[in-house]
């Protein structure tokens, strides 16, 4: 049986991946878990299938690891976002924990950002296409899919009512190596930028899902206001904690009460309609230079392009 056909008894449309202090969703039932190995390693952690109130099912994936264990250059990105396409996800919806560089978005407020600024330093894979014979070059232009954020929005939205959280939209998030904070000179450039919101671990994942034509989307959540504000302290890992656990079950509500709705957005079509057949365009024209070996292991994760 082939690697990607070995989980297909699970099939499911959605994926989820959990942040810093959302490492599970037990608040669904869980189904069975999977470890899918694929030509890029092992996910960060076994995939949780688990049935929402009514019976969908979502994957679910903690970016760094059972008990916290891949610094955020060490999350192997490339492998989970492979192992969610191995079990047919076509949308994933990804929590993350933020710092916030606008006194309007206060710590435990949710953001669905429509921008990327790209500080990390080139030490983190970014392509599936790297180290093969192969070239392609995915369009990037709208980061995040914009089909799914305008779905999400209203549902989030829905979602967090009674809750004294606010959903913001249209915002920018700044993507830096970590894994130390910023400094007070950087958090002030990142605003003058136009930087709305800072994190470690948006990228390369959002690469890699639009390499994979998957629809995807991140839910930032934030947790402290960086390090920009005068006359404040700046940022420490203890203010986090402190902010995350509410945070991480708020995450869980909004997941219970959305994942239906998207099941039947992705089983539906036309919310994925953009990421679908994105990279035909996008390979280069194939040569006898291609080899056979990398043109199979892409297969894994781009069989309408690669599969023989």
């Amino acid at each position: 049986m082939c690697q990607r056909c070995a989980h297909n008894a699970w099939t499911v449309l959605v994926g989820v991946i959990g942040g810093s202090g959302l490492y599970n969703l037990d608040n669904l039932t869980l189904i069975k878990q999977v470890n899918p190995d694929t030509p890029w390693g092992k996910p960060s952690s076994p995939i949780t299938i688990a049935k929402a109130p009514g019976g969908t099912l979502v994957a679910f994936l903690a970016r760094h690891g059972v008990g916290h264990t891949f610094p955020p250059s060490a999350v192997p990105a490339r492998a989970n976002i492979a192992a969610f396409k191995s079990l047919g996800v076509r949308l994933i919806v990804a929590f993350s924990a933020v710092g916030s560089l606008r006194e309007e978005i206060k710590p435990g407020d949710f953001v669905l950002p429509d921008q990327i600024i790209d500080r990390t330093k080139g030490v983190r894979p970014a392509s599936f296409f790297e180290g093969t014979s192969i070239v392609a070059h995915a369009q990037f232009g709208d980061p995040f899919a914009n089909k799914l954020v305008a779905f999400l929005e209203g549902r989030v939205r829905s979602a967090l009512e009674g809750r004294d959280v606010a959903l913001h939209t249209g915002k920018t998030i700044v993507c830096m190596e970590g894994p130390q904070f910023s400094t007070r000179a950087e958090s002030k450039m990142y605003r003058a930028w136009g930087g709305d919101l800072i994190n470690m671990s948006v990228l390369p994942e959002a690469k890699l899902a639009r390499e994979a034509e998957i629809s995807y989307a991140l839910i930032a959540t934030a947790t402290d206001y960086d390090s920009w504000r005068e006359n404040s302290e700046s940022v420490t890992a203890s203010e986090v904690f402190k902010t995350l656990k509410t945070n991480a079950e708020t995450s869980r509500h909004v997941t219970e009460l959305i994942v239906a709705d998207l099941h039947d957005a992705a089983e539906n079509g036309d919310i994925i309609s953009e990421e679908a057949g994105s990279m035909k365009f996008s390979i280069m024209p194939r040569s006898e230079k291609q080899k056979d070996e990398d043109r199979e292991k892409l297969s894994y994760v781009l069989p309408t392009y690669f599969s023989s």
